[in-house]
């Protein structure tokens, strides 16, 4: 175990525990009652706290660990296809933008799955809304447990399970006492972090290569499909390559974890501000971190799990305390996902259902109890799910996010620009995005990729029809936002 290594990252993890201290006194304090301040903050985020919360909720275990992982296997390809995501908070905050917030407001929305419940009038919807969420986040926050368990094994050489513990206990304490505030600042903070870990890992590795020209010589000489836009082996095609604007470009608006964020921001500026700067700082994480990816290649091949190369590399081209500060942007960057995850389930499950359907004049005291407990169970849930890791995480995350596309993305996009949405077309297009997606995955694993691209357009194309046909088909009405 390197003491250098570890001590910068004790550090980060005291104030990520100062600030879910802060948090729950705010909490305590809060006049707008606790539901709204625990899972939602008090709507009262800026336009830096709001963008950095968006990326570093989306720019998890997969864009640190996974994402430059699987691009150190299959060279600048992957490298393309990554940046799809630059779109992600852009799209998110230019689709849902200010009609979304203020509809929120209008219905005293607190989740994703509040607004739907007022829009459609539905429990049908809200059920399967609730369910959708629940199945799939856990698939989500399971690919970040892993995540952070790999980096702390990697890091000080403990036992996954020993590290994975460690890692589940750090995020839950500040999560289950700070709420969503706790998150988003913590989510702030974890923001710079990730921004200035990526520059000086980028600026370390391209030295160890010797300068970028002649690390694209040795990656030419070991197979030159590494830097062609079409994988190691020739199999990432145009087609495949450009669906990716789907799953992780335009349908991330579908993503709860993202949308509850756009409802949660201040005013139009601070909405604006963040439009231009998560634009800006997820593009740069991004490209430079799956850069690392592919240049690391030549530094340290032969490495035989990919998530580990972040890790790996950092402590092979940093002195070991800078290591330690560097190795906490992509910690930032799995526990900012996992907290928000949690948040988000632990809302769906207390708001959306107990409160909603079970026991609707629960008191304050009861619903606090409940909120912290059953974060806390999740978390433990989502531990032991961890224990027995895949190889590459970055696909289980993946096939989380297209789920819970499939799910959201026409009942909350056409829920809000079109009137004659209805809740037939919801349950239609919830129904048909879900069960296709599933069928189509396994069907995707076993004879390949149906048209050559990924398993989440199909669907999304399906549950859009199905959305359509019924909202006009069964029971035609207009709705008066």
């Amino acid at each position: 175990m390197n003491i250098e290594v570890i001590i910068p990252l004790i550090i980060f993890l005291a104030i990520i525990f100062f600030i879910g201290y802060w948090s729950s006194k705010k909490l305590e304090s809060s006049t707008g009652g606790f539901l709204q301040e625990y899972f939602l903050g008090g709507r009262e985020l800026g336009g830096f706290v709001l963008a950095m919360t968006m990326v570093a909720t989306y720019g998890s275990a997969s864009s640190f660990l996974g994402g430059p992982g699987t691009a150190y296997t299959m060279g600048f390809g992957w490298v393309l296809l990554a940046m799809t995501q630059v779109v992600t908070g852009y799209f998110v905050l230019l689709i849902l933008g200010k009609k979304f917030a203020i509809l929120a407001r209008k219905y005293n929305a607190i989740t994703l799955i509040d607004f739907l419940k007022v829009r459609y009038n539905s429990t049908v919807v809200v059920l399967l809304a609730a369910a959708s969420m629940i199945i799939f986040l856990f698939s989500a926050m399971t690919a970040q447990w892993v995540g952070g368990g790999r980096l702390i094994e990697s890091l000080t050489g403990m036992k996954y399970t020993t590290a994975l513990f460690i890692f589940a206990v750090s995020v839950l304490v500040y999560v289950v006492i700070g709420g969503f505030r706790a998150v988003a600042v913590t989510d702030a903070v974890q923001g710079g972090v990730m921004v200035v870990g990526t520059l000086i890992l980028l600026i370390a590795v391209i030295i160890a290569g010797g300068g970028v020209p002649n690390i694209m010589q040795d990656l030419l000489a070991e197979n030159p499909n590494l830097v062609t836009p079409y994988g190691n082996e020739g199999n990432l095609s145009a087609a495949y390559v450009s669906s990716f604007w789907i799953l992780v470009g335009v349908g991330v608006v579908g993503l709860p974890q993202m949308a509850v964020r756009a409802m949660s921001y201040k005013n139009t500026r601070s909405m604006h501000r963040a439009l231009v700067i998560g634009t800006i700082v997820t593009g740069f994480i991004m490209l430079n971190m799956h850069l690392i990816g592919v240049f690391a290649r030549p530094i340290l091949p032969g490495i035989k799990v990919a998530d580990t190369v972040i890790p790996l590399v950092a402590l092979k081209v940093l002195p070991a305390w800078l290591a330690g500060i560097v190795l906490a942007a992509p910690l930032a960057a799995i526990m900012s996902t996992v907290d928000s995850l949690l948040i988000l389930v632990s809302s769906s499950i207390v708001k959306d259902v107990y409160i909603n359907y079970l026991n609707p004049n629960a008191s304050e005291k009861k619903v606090k109890n409940l909120s912290f407990g059953m974060t806390t169970l999740l978390g433990t849930v989502v531990f032991l799910l961890a224990l027995n890791p895949p190889d590459l995480l970055i696909f289980l995350n993946l096939f989380a996010f297209g789920g819970l596309e499939e799910a959201f993305i026409w009942p909350v996009v056409l829920g809000l620009y079109w009137s004659y949405g209805n809740k037939y077309g919801a349950i239609a297009s919830m129904l048909t995005g879900i069960i296709t997606y599933i069928a189509l995955h396994f069907y995707n694993q076993a004879n390949g990729n149906l048209f050559g691209v990924h398993t989440v357009v199909v669907p999304v194309i399906l549950s859009l029809i199905a959305y359509v046909i019924c909202s006009l088909v069964i029971k035609k009405t207009k709705y008066i936002f």
